[in-house]
């Protein structure tokens, strides 16, 4: 097996599931020419321009049209340049998608997927630097997905596809290309819902998601020198969220530290420690501790400012020493 990277695997993904499945279609601003990160080059080619194809600038138009393709029997998959520029079709997403199975009594589904690009790391600034999964993992109706490794995110894709309600798929765009594995073949399936254990410890427990996590894991590989054991867990998917698993990391080491990357207030890590905290309490033998974005509107440009901002192994593993000392 060769080493395949977030971005190949996603390409493929795209491939197998096309090809598969004559319902699916591709739509989005420039992918007929491969996207702005290269991930659909090469499949209008092989699909054709029914099957792949431009839409003009407007994400609540073309994100309305694959909501009504989806309620029609096709299995759309929408790519969007960056999250930064998915606001305009919130009202799309949130008011008519996440609404239609519930509003129909379940005679309507929106098979839909939203494939776009999050978070730092790349110098992109203020516009294409932003993480947003805590705005979609408050819509009861959407499934919120942001795969960490070369595998999930393939498989999770196919999942995703074959899911009859509307999935947002974040792919953190500094790992498109930095991340890398061997993805095995026949490749096992990966359910939208479910964690992964990375590593297993019993000191500190680090619950993280999409770049955060290879964060963690590096945290936790220094940790270990100073014989701080870490577990590791992947979310996965942040709507909905593991709860079994979650909660099985917290009761097995009593201590939990929750890292992304999305601002602090109100993020996703918000909700796992009140999961741990509403049914976990009596295991725990130190405050539950948050690491993420500062509460400023933006990412800065600037690389000084673009790494005050993130997560990066050093911070975590401070963090968590702090909390195995408790």
């Amino acid at each position: 097996m060769t080493q395949t990277s977030i971005a190949e695997a996603i390409q493929s993904a795209h491939r197998e599931i096309m090809r598969d499945d004559d319902r699916v279609i591709l739509l989005g601003e420039d992918v007929e020419a491969g996207g702005v990160f290269r991930i659909t080059n090469g499949l209008r080619d092989e699909f054709g321009p029914q099957r792949v194809f431009d839409t003009p600038l407007s994400e609540a138009g073309f994100t309305g049209a694959a909501i009504g393709a989806a309620i029609g029997g096709m299995r759309p998959i929408v790519e969007i340049q960056f999250v930064d520029f998915i606001l305009p079709a919130l009202n799309q997403l949130i008011s008519e998608a996440a609404k239609m199975r519930y509003r129909s009594l379940g005679a309507w589904t929106v098979p839909l997927v939203v494939r776009t690009p999050y978070g730092g790391g790349v110098h992109g600034g203020l516009y294409h630097s932003q993480s947003m999964e805590a705005l979609f993992a408050h819509v009861p109706g959407l499934k919120v997905v942001m795969p960490a490794t070369p595998a999930d995110a393939k498989a999770l894709l196919h999942s995703a596809v074959q899911d009859p309600d509307p999935v947002i798929f974040l792919e953190h765009k500094r790992s498109y290309r930095l991340i890398r594995e061997e993805i095995p073949d026949p490749l096992p399936p990966v359910a939208i819902g479910q964690a992964a254990l990375r590593r297993d410890g019993q000191d500190v427990a680090i619950i993280a998601t999409g770049l955060a996590l290879h964060h963690g894991l590096a945290a936790a590989e220094q940790l270990q020198a100073e014989n701080i054991d870490c577990l590791v867990l992947d979310l996965r998917t942040v709507l909905p969220l593991d709860k079994p698993a979650i909660l099985s990391a917290a009761r097995r080491t009593g201590k939990v530290l929750i890292v992304h990357e999305d601002h602090l207030t109100g993020g996703i890590g918000g909700e796992v420690a009140a999961i741990i905290a509403a049914e976990a309490f009596e295991h725990l033998d130190a405050p539950i501790q948050r690491l993420a974005g500062p509460d400023i509107p933006a990412m800065g440009y600037h690389p000084a400012l673009e790494q005050a901002f993130l997560p990066n192994p050093d911070t975590i593993a401070q963090a968590a020493r702090r909390l195995a000392a408790y």
